[in-house]
């Protein structure tokens, strides 16, 4: 068995990447009635991020060329987009990709976690091979690629469930990794859960808020609530309407990080971001948040939804990353698949 060696370091998002990893949607399914455009949303996501770093793409086999052709007509630099045929179930890469870390040398490993689609699907297989296909890609030894265990089961863990500064310190909710309704590791507790992030991510410091926003069928992801803006700030969404759902759990979750003390003995500095009204369709709410946003060696790619409150999330976020260009991408067809930006995408360090 391959054993996470001592050291080993989780790099926050905003560290330069190598890459960003997507994967090109064709499941239908996710966008009942609404398809059509998710192509371009995903050929326009692709544009932005080959502006700034290599992408990484994996697409369906025999699709190449044709979508090839979408990403040109969209102004793609084809020049730093890689394509990789590879069968895939659905295209939520920050779930069911792998997790890159650091070891003392920088040398980089693979976290193969297991994913079984949130416990909702039966057809999660192909997508729980993308770890190892990324490996291979990269040419990484069997001895950089780490399946984290439980005793002999692997452990299931989707990225969108935590988030962390790069400096040992993890964010994630109860709700998603404790409650017993859509149970990940049968067994795992709060305390064994901090064991396993500790061994495999190097962290120090769990920070557990309680519950995520409306309409989140992955039952509490923390990328749709708050999200590490540097090593001890952090942004998290807030609703203003206290008629609305959503006011209560995100009014507990910020008393719980306005009581947090970081390593170095500060408080953690917890800047609020506003959430967009309701987006509502076939009239399901929808996981409609700003924090969803994703970084590029040079850019923020936020999810936008038609709301007066698009612009007041884009000046939050352009205050906490001033060296990059904070861009708004229209998600409201995109969120009817019940994620956005960074549930699709996965970032691979330098």
């Amino acid at each position: 068995m391959v054993v996470q060696p001592e050291g080993v370091r989780w790099p926050a998002e905003w560290e330069p990447h190598r890459a960003t990893w997507l994967s090109w949607p064709h499941q239908k399914a996710d966008w009942p009635g609404k398809f059509g455009p998710i192509a371009w949303v995903w050929a326009e996501i692709v544009r932005l991020v080959s502006r700034d770093e290599s992408v990484e793409l994996f697409v369906p086999e025999g699709a190449e060329k044709a979508i090839r052709g979408i990403l040109d007509k969209a102004g793609a630099d084809l020049k730093v987009v890689n394509l990789h045929p590879q069968p895939t179930n659905r295209v939520w890469m920050r779930d069911a990709g792998g997790i890159f870390v650091k070891d003392p040398k920088d040398r980089k490993t693979l976290l193969d976690w297991r994913f079984n689609a949130w416990a909702k699907y039966e057809d999660w297989q192909l997508d729980d091979a993308l770890p190892q296909a990324m490996a291979k890609i990269r040419g990484l030894a069997k001895a950089r690629i780490i399946q984290p265990k439980q005793g002999k089961n692997r452990i299931v863990l989707e990225g969108g469930s935590i988030e962390g500064n790069g400096a040992g310190v993890l964010l994630t909710t109860r709700e998603c990794l404790l409650s017993k309704i859509q149970e990940r590791n049968p067994g795992l507790d709060q305390a064994a859960y901090e064991s396993v992030f500790k061994q495999y991510l190097g962290i120090s410091k769990v920070i557990w808020l309680d519950r995520g926003i409306e309409g989140d069928d992955t039952h509490g992801h923390v990328d749709d609530l708050a999200r590490f803006v540097g090593p001890e700030r952090i942004v998290l969404v807030q609703e203003r309407d206290k008629t609305l759902p959503n006011y209560e759990p995100l009014r507990e979750n910020a008393e719980i990080l306005k009581r947090q003390k970081m390593p170095s003995g500060k408080p953690l500095e917890v800047i609020s971001l506003p959430m967009p009204r309701p987006v509502v369709f076939r009239g399901q709410v929808l996981p409609a948040s700003y924090a969803n946003y994703i970084l590029t060696n040079g850019s923020v790619l936020v999810p936008t939804f038609n709301d007066e409150a698009d612009r007041k999330a884009l000046g939050i976020l352009a205050d906490c990353f001033p060296g990059r260009k904070v861009i708004g991408i229209h998600a409201v067809d995109l969120v009817w698949g019940l994620g956005t930006l960074h549930c699709l995408s996965q970032q691979e360090p330098e």
